[in-house]
């Protein structure tokens, strides 16, 4: 970590992990593979867990089905397929599912039954306290995974902010900024973000628009780890703002 938020918004080389590592592997490292599709998997179950939701699964269904998936999932039975999908991540995830949903739910009752083990601890109370709190009602279960896959990236993003800032000492200061990340710049009251820094309007300027630079080259940076090439980051962020404000 560097002792200057400004010198990390220079481009990152496209990293070579999780998705990437996910297609690359499945003919070699085999351990590799799974780490990293784990990786993912811990990070974007939720938009899953709405999707069943959606489609009126009760909680405890939709719990145990995400649950089941994943056991499948991690076990490496669906990533034969992976390349004939697209290359992002939640577009495999989602067509992954649904074949599991459509083929295998009676094979993964049975397994119920017989005390099959999880293979990803998920905070499905949580999930469900979440979802709830969203009022979503009105969106098409696949629209709900999208939006909600657009708003779990965000937030991993966000969180990577702010261990930036934290690492510098500077919670603060991001704890101040970081209402103002969506806001239009006409919007923003810099003398009173200033009286608050106890900075100078100039200042204060200056460390909102770091911020958001920052919060756009990390925000990248997640993406990237949900696509297979680097190519494919520019149109997914294309993709995801239209979600975002449709």
């Amino acid at each position: 970590m560097t002792d200057s938020l400004t010198s990390t918004n220079a481009p990152r080389p496209f990293p070579a992990t999780h998705w990437s590592v996910v297609l690359a592997a499945r003919g070699g490292d085999e351990a590799a593979s799974l780490r990293a599709l784990e990786t993912l998997c811990r990070a974007y179950w939720y938009p899953l867990y709405a999707y069943l939701r959606r489609q009126g699964h009760a909680p405890h269904d939709a719990q145990d089905l995400t649950q089941g998936f994943f056991a499948r999932l991690l076990e490496k039975h669906y990533l034969d397929a992976a390349d004939r999908d697209k290359g992002r991540f939640r577009s495999f995830l989602l067509m992954a599912f649904k074949r599991f949903l459509a083929k295998e739910w009676e094979r993964h009752r049975a397994q119920k039954r017989g005390g099959g083990k999880a293979m990803l601890s998920l905070d499905t109370e949580m999930a469900e306290r979440r979802y709830q709190g969203e009022g979503a009602e009105h969106l098409a279960p696949d629209r709900i995974y999208e939006r909600r896959w657009a708003l779990t990236l965000l937030d991993q993003a966000l969180a990577a902010l702010r261990q930036d800032y934290q690492a510098l000492g500077r919670e603060a200061e991001f704890d101040h900024l970081k209402g103002y990340l969506t806001a239009e710049r006409g919007e923003i009251p810099y003398a009173e973000v200033a009286e608050r820094l106890g900075t100078a309007e100039g200042t204060a300027r200056a460390a909102v628009h770091r911020l958001r630079s920052r919060f756009r080259a990390v925000f990248r940076v997640e993406i990237a780890r949900t696509v297979a090439a680097p190519e494919e980051v520019e149109d997914e962020v294309r993709y995801l703002r239209r979600v975002l404000t449709s």
